[in-house]
């Protein structure tokens, strides 16, 4: 183990305190280097462990034509309170659309839905919880676009993983770090963030790649430069010839 690699590893642990050993070694594959994940572990400034996922059958089977939608709330410093929509496509973990709201009608969030998938995009699947701002408006849309509606049970988010996963990942590696002052802020937030989390951010169940797919960039390519991303609260790294 070089000490190059090593004290990459100490500056990627000490510039994303949320970052495990799976991410870190997941950023060091993309650079090209050949190493373990207990390697990492080991030399990492903090260690926590990978979270646990459980699958459903039924998610697993439909993985390439299914999407899952769902809301969450984020308060405002004048504790105001906005609704944001996302929509999470599954064979990539890749969000699809997101809008942020002050007033989530049915309407609204009808919109939204055929702003997702225009033309010939729709998916076979929409997995949905049975809030009562999706109502009738919404679910007739889904027959336009010709979408089966998939329902969770009462009050069983579990239903729904990775969307909920999703929205986990977004408080805990960006809501959880800023200030929300209005709804345009919290969209320019959240649009920063999803882009890093499709082009940059790597993931467990993509074999550590992003949901765009990442080149592994091989050490001839020049020394390893690190660039901010999300306001600096994560980063990429990449090759830049000297």
């Amino acid at each position: 183990m070089s000490l190059e690699v090593i004290d990459l590893i100490h500056r990627m642990s000490l510039a994303n305190p949320g970052w495990g050993a799976p991410r870190i070694h997941g950023e060091l594959l993309k650079l090209g280097f050949e190493l373990s994940q207990a390697t990492v572990a080991k030399y990492m400034i903090r260690n926590r462990k990978p979270p646990s996922q459980n699958w459903r059958t039924f998610l697993k089977n439909h993985m390439q034509s299914l999407v899952s939608a769902d809301f969450f709330v984020v308060p405002t410093i004048t504790f105001r309170l906005l609704f944001v929509f996302v929509i999470l496509s599954h064979d990539r973990r890749r969000p699809i659309h997101l809008a942020v709201t002050a007033n989530p009608t049915a309407e609204w969030t009808t919109r939204q839905l055929l702003e997702a998938f225009p033309w010939d995009s729709a998916p076979r699947y929409l997995l949905r919880d049975r809030d009562g701002c999706y109502g009738e408006e919404f679910h007739e849309a889904t027959g336009w676009l010709g979408i089966r509606e998939v329902l969770t049970a009462p009050q069983s988010p579990w239903q729904n993983p990775y969307v909920e996963r999703l929205i986990g990942t977004i408080r805990r590696e960006c809501l959880d770090h800023v200030i929300i002052l209005n709804e345009t802020g919290l969209r320019r937030v959240l649009t920063l963030y999803f882009e890093y989390y499709e082009r940059t951010r790597t993931h467990l169940s993509l074999d550590k790649d992003a949901p765009l797919p990442r080149r592994v960039q091989p050490p001839e390519l020049g020394k390893v430069v690190e660039l901010p991303e999300v306001g600096g609260l994560h980063h990429r790294y990449e090759r830049r010839a000297a």
